[in-house]
């Protein structure tokens, strides 16, 4: 038997380590050859690693959240399928193959790393195991317990109306106060009154694979650019109308929802302000003004936030851009992301769909410049001809990098943008 070191094959150019997100096997496990061992995860793409002979795993050189570099050691294992001279270094044929799988796999798939919940999901919590019941405190004690805790007539009796008992809470001064007890309600969501769910326990979760990418790229962001946002209201109730009336006349194309739209205006208002679609180089000083629109889509996944691109967005028509919304948006759902499909953006759009709320204030995918945040739609009254009518209304937020951006260019970029989306019929124009 010889000792097969696996190490860490070049995945991707440029890529000089990788970080460790999963492991599927332990010291002491049978793999069979082509059997995966981990998940590595470098910038762009979560690739499994495969063994690329059979053996036993004697050695695993790292732990989850661990970065690795390029070429070492990531296994060892013991094998029959190498020659006792080649103990101590693989086969040249077998490092070539763990490359070559290794590179095919970065550049077909993005894997899953960490369980989110889904958007689907209830609203509704499990009910939580019943707390085991407590003797009952004699009155001696209890008075003396409650002694202990100074707190006014009005939030004792909120307490116990709340079944809380005061000593659980803590006071920011010298008694409890109906402050403190709000605090104590946030903190143990849930637990409100007897008979209800348990206040839940503190949960320990490790920053890895792409959670941890995202934090880092946020930081990043946050810490390089000066960013400020600026936010819109839009009359959409036309286009709402036409969007209504293209639906009912589809065929077999796909359902149009107001982002194709959306979409659609944002590359027909573009060319009169380049600064927006833009990036820039903070170590070369250069900002390049993009003159294609590719656009970043933001794509909540199991796994994080992926942002696959829609290249060349200005030459689609709502239909095609709808086609690819959804394919690109399936393409990071499963995993099955070109790494070329999720890089090279030069504006950014990012949309909660129903749960837009009233405003946002997104953060900019740097090196873009900008991002756009459309929130939900919503009738309110307004004001049309002098009468009250009821209109459907969305704000929309863009946020800018103000180093490259000025205030004034944002907002008048918004209004074009404004104009085009109250006025759809422009939207199809050509």
């Amino acid at each position: 038997m010889a000792k097969f070191k696996f190490k860490l094959p070049d995945i991707g150019e440029g890529i000089a380590e990788a970080e460790i997100v999963a492991w599927h096997v332990k010291v002491g496990d049978e793999v069979e050859e082509d059997q995966g061992i981990a998940d590595m995860m470098t910038d762009k793409a979560t690739v499994e690693m495969e063994s690329p002979v059979a053996g036993k795993i004697v050695e695993l050189n790292g732990e989850e959240g661990d970065m690795l570099a390029i070429g070492s050691v990531l296994a060892v294992i013991e094998t029959d399928e190498i020659p006792d001279e080649e103990e101590e270094e693989p086969s040249a044929a077998a490092a070539r193959l763990s490359e070559e799988r290794a590179r095919e796999k970065a550049e077909e798939k993005v894997v899953e790393s960490v369980k989110a919940q889904s958007e689907e999901q209830s609203d509704e919590p499990e009910p939580a195991p019943e707390p085991a019941a407590e003797p009952t405190p004699q009155p001696a004690q209890e008075a003396k317990a409650d002694h202990k805790v100074l707190a006014s007539p009005a939030v004792r009796k909120r307490a116990a109306d709340l079944g809380i008992d005061l000593a659980d809470v803590t006071p920011h001064g010298d008694r409890v106060r109906h402050s403190d007890l709000d605090q104590y309600l946030t903190y143990n969501a849930g637990y409100h009154a007897p008979g209800r769910s348990a206040k839940r326990e503190d949960e320990t979760v490790k920053v890895i694979g792409l959670r941890r990418r995202i934090a880092e790229n946020m930081a990043a962001s946050k810490r390089h650019i000066p960013h400020f946002t600026y936010v819109e209201e839009i009359d959409v109730t036309e286009l709402e109308d036409m969007r209504g009336d293209l639906n009912a006349d589809r065929g077999d194309r796909p359902k149009l929802t107001v982002l194709p739209f959306i979409i659609a205006a944002i590359c027909k208002t573009l060319p009169d302000f380049p600064m927006i679609n833009a990036t820039y180089d903070d170590e070369g000083g250069v900002v390049t003004r993009h003159g294609a629109v590719h656009l970043g889509m933001a794509t909540q996944t199991d796994t994080g936030l992926i942002v696959p691109v829609i290249r060349d967005a200005q030459d689609k028509n709502v239909w095609q851009l709808a086609n690819e919304i959804n394919r690109l948006a399936e393409a990071a759902r499963t995993g099955k992301a070109k790494s070329e499909e999720l890089s090279g953006g030069t504006l950014t759009i990012t949309s909660l769909g129903p749960l837009g709320g009233i405003a946002t204030t997104p953060v900019i995918n740097r090196p873009e410049v900008a991002i756009i945040g459309p929130n939900k739609i919503v009738e309110r009254p307004a004001i049309a001809d002098g009468e009250l009518v009821i209109a459907k209304q969305m704000n929309l937020s863009i946020s800018c990098d103000h180093r490259v951006v000025d205030g004034y260019d944002a907002a008048s970029y918004v209004q074009a943008l404004k104009k085009v989306l109250e006025t759809p019929v422009l939207i199809l124009a050509e």
